[in-house]
């Protein structure tokens, strides 16, 4: 197995995305790297090891998602988020729990099988050129005789004009086409008909399988239909290397990696969780928030959960919980659930200063999203460091005025901020617009000092 990254260099790279929260990058930099320590291990240990789970506490908008998401992409892990509060949402009986860890397989598959179609992506395209060549040349019945392909079959060996001439016809077909001289021409191709008979399922909790395998029963039933259209050749290329690819790829050995790959680096956000968490009282309710946590105990604590592409452990699969737990606390949280999480981290509120490192430092930072946005309409946007103050102190004012909700408050700001911009791109054309302290008050300064107004549209 690959050595993965350290932790300093895991931490490295989510301090390129997300500004402060050094300690839940500690926490969440150690756990993944324990994954990989624990692949190390003599085997009768490693399936004693369990995941150290981890809970995020903090407000929302201060990154405990984009942590999450970013560690998944960096381990290339199945990446699943989902909101606790789901569960509950239908009453007592919420949708099926095991359905995340069906969701995390779906998506391994598809991340698996994009992975195969990638590494056999040079070979579909070759057998597609070949089939394209066999659409502007087909082959002749004097040189293609079916008597030719039955086995025991005996070849002449006399030499055949016709057959070296429709050779070096291919050849110079086969570089035309290759050269892009060939791009307007039009092919003939079979391609298959997506329609399916429409069948509706009205599922209850537990049942979200039933719509897909009835789909999947349905879709194997009734014989694949096909259909000819007339298409350039680029589109034709695309159309039947997409079908060489299918072909090649082993969708056995996708679906046992895929599998593999769930129960050995699948990671799960479970949002909300303090929204299950029961307080005190033992009705209402708080009767449905510990059913919830009763359900979801048996998933983190380890067990095999069936899904159409066979049994899934989900013994080592990593579970991150987030919550800003304003009024429940972690151990409102029932006990065997609270036991399966030893990490707890705290995130902190963000302020003016840590704003202003959002808006310039990430890579994907907010500013450098609308400079490059505005520059495809040729309008040169720039915000000086005085404007970028104000854009914070504004976030910053607002969030301590209504509710606090972090980073995201920026996005509605510089929206509102930007409105205008936006709007008359096409006319600014050329031009170079300056974002100041100036421009900045002058345009939110209606939400600055309505309080009400700033409640209801910021």
């Amino acid at each position: 197995m690959e050595q993965p990254l350290t932790p300093k260099e895991i931490v490295a790279e989510l301090d390129k995305y997300i500004i402060g929260q050094d300690e839940a990058k500690r926490c969440v930099a150690i756990a993944l790297r324990n994954r990989w320590r624990r692949q190390q291990v003599p085997k009768e240990l490693r399936d004693e090891i369990a995941p150290k789970n981890i809970i995020m506490i903090g407000p929302t908008g201060v990154g405990k998602t984009e942590i999450s998401r970013r560690l998944a992409k960096l381990s290339q892990a199945p990446f699943l988020k989902i909101e606790a509060s789901k569960f509950t949402e239908v009453g007592y009986v919420g949708r099926d729990v095991e359905s995340m860890i069906r969701d995390l397989t779906e998506l391994a598959v598809n991340m698996v099988r994009r992975e195969e179609e990638e590494r056999t992506k040079g070979k579909a395209w070759e057998m597609a050129e070949e089939r394209v060549l066999d659409l502007l040349l087909p082959p002749s019945p004097k040189n293609a005789s079916p008597e030719l392909s039955l086995p025991g079959a005996v070849e002449t060996t006399e030499e055949k004009p016709e057959v070296d001439s429709t050779q070096k016809t291919r050849e110079r077909l086969r570089t035309l086409l290759q050269e892009g001289k060939l791009d307007e021409r039009l092919v003939e191709v079979e391609v298959a008909d997506s329609f399916m008979p429409v069948v509706e399922i009205f599922s209850t909790a537990g049942m979200e399988e039933m719509d897909i395998n009835i789909k999947d029963m349905f879709s194997g039933l009734f014989p694949k239909k096909t259909k000819k259209r007339k298409l350039k050749i680029p589109e034709a290329l695309d159309i039947l290397a997409e079908e060489e690819a299918q072909k090649l790829i082993d969708m056995d050995k996708v679906i046992k990696l895929a599998i593999q790959r769930v129960e050995q680096s699948g990671i799960i956000f479970l949002d909300e969780l303090d929204k299950i968490a029961s307080r005190e009282t033992t009705y209402g309710p708080d009767v449905s928030r510990e059913g919830v946590q009763r359900d979801i105990l048996p998933i983190v604590e380890g067990t095999t959960v069936m899904t159409k592409y066979g049994m899934v452990p989900t013994d080592h699969i990593l579970f991150i919980a987030a919550g800003a737990f304003y009024v429940a606390k972690p151990s409102d949280l029932i006990p065997e659930l609270q036991g399966r999480f030893p990490i707890r981290v705290e995130l902190d509120s963000l302020g003016k200063e840590e704003f202003i490192r959002i808006l310039t430092e990430p890579q994907n930072a907010l500013i450098t999203q609308y400079v490059e946005l505005m520059r495809t309409e040729d309008v040169k946007l720039s915000f000086t460091k005085e404007g970028i103050e104000e854009i914070a102190q504004i976030t910053a004012l607002i969030n301590e005025r209504t509710e606090n909700i972090g980073a995201r408050r920026m996005y509605t700001i510089m929206e509102k901020l930007l409105d205008e911009v936006s709007f008359n791109a096409l006319e600014l054309g050329g031009q170079e617009v300056t974002i100041d302290a100036n421009y900045v008050r002058k345009k939110l300064e209606e939400f600055v000092e309505d309080e009400d107004l700033s409640r209801y549209i910021l």
